[in-house]
């Protein structure tokens, strides 16, 4: 298998054991990793997130707006962005994701236990 194959980038992606989304750039989830689906789909009772929109899942006016204000700083900036602890004390970053050619593809939500105690 050659180094750069698409299927080694998945693997990994794959066994990560927290959630990944990918949305693109219309606001279209395009890819959940495994922890994500069942995050999503087996935890939170949605079903068939490939293709809908974001907005579906985040349907409060103030969460569209932040996920609209988080595309236009990635349009300007490659830096992700940090949104929080969730109630499962895992951190939740919000990262840009750009092609070879370094053109803003969309963006994906990751998460990550917080081993940080609270003061």
């Amino acid at each position: 298998m050659h180094p750069d194959s698409p299927e080694i980038c998945s693997s990994i992606v794959e066994c990560f054991p927290y959630p990944i989304v990918f949305v693109d750039t219309g606001h279209t989830i395009r890819y959940l990793n495994r922890a994500a689906r069942f995050h999503y789909y087996e935890e939170r009772g949605h079903a068939d997130l490939i293709g809908r929109s974001i907005f579906d899942c985040h349907q409060h006016q103030a969460s569209r707006t932040r996920i609209e204000n988080y595309l236009e700083f990635f349009k300007k900036d490659s830096k992700e962005v940090f949104l929080g602890l969730s109630d499962r004390n895992l951190r939740i970053y919000v990262s840009p994701v750009r092609n070879a050619e370094g053109t803003l593809i969309g963006y994906y939500e990751r998460f990550e236990l917080n081993l940080q105690k609270e003061l």
